[in-house]
């Protein structure tokens, strides 16, 4: 499948070329797109695993990835059980995906439970969320329009994913949760070339 993408200057391009030497990634996407969820982006740890398994590991094997993480935004339908059925229609469609579908217009209703947190307001977009996500360098979404152009949400920019750069995003994660997910992710093992800026 050859990529278009939008004119966003080079860094897009350069994500874009990553991500069209990766026939499963542009299958899950062609998923995605097919399953019809409301304003549904691919991103987060995917990405990362591409890119930094590529450039900065031993390479990418989709058989590793944990998770597919979808984002979407339906702002009529806040239950959890939304999330339940946007996994489980895109598992119909694929049923080799770890597929994990969230609301993001959902995400204010249970964040402060699930992480122990104050109250956070709601989120007004995929984008304004994908700029929450827990570290600089997963603060990025990707989808495929019906035309075959790929479309890049990147409110951070990309040089952290594309450098190669482990960055706690301070918008939503306390340092405790970050430490965490240093520890449970260990980039400096996974991505040895990986640079780590401990949180």
């Amino acid at each position: 499948m050859s990529l278009t993408t939008e004119p966003r200057g080079s860094r897009t391009a350069e994500l874009a070329a990553v991500i069209a030497t990766c026939p499963w990634l542009l299958d899950v996407l062609v998923v995605v797109r097919e399953a019809g969820l409301p304003g549904a982006w691919v991103g987060a740890g995917v990405l990362r695993d591409l890119v930094w398994g590529r450039r900065y590991g031993s390479g990418f094997d989709p058989r590793d990835v944990r998770d597919v993480d979808v984002a979407f935004f339906d702002p009529d339908d806040l239950t959890p059980s939304a999330d339940v059925a946007a996994t489980e229609l895109l598992r119909r469609h694929d049923p080799a995906i770890p597929w994990e579908a969230t609301n993001q217009a959902a995400v204010h209703t249970w964040y402060e439970n699930v992480f122990g947190t104050g109250p956070v307001e709601a989120l007004r977009s995929v984008a304004e969320a994908v700029a929450t996500w827990p570290e600089t360098a997963t603060c990025a979404a990707v989808r495929l329009d019906s035309a075959g152009m790929l479309h890049v949400c990147a409110p951070l920019g990309l040089d952290d994913l594309l450098d190669g750069v482990w960055r706690r995003n301070p918008r939503r994660v306390t340092v405790e949760l970050s430490r965490a997910r240093l520890a449970r992710h260990d980039p400096g093992r996974r991505w040895p070339e990986v640079r780590i800026l401990p949180p």
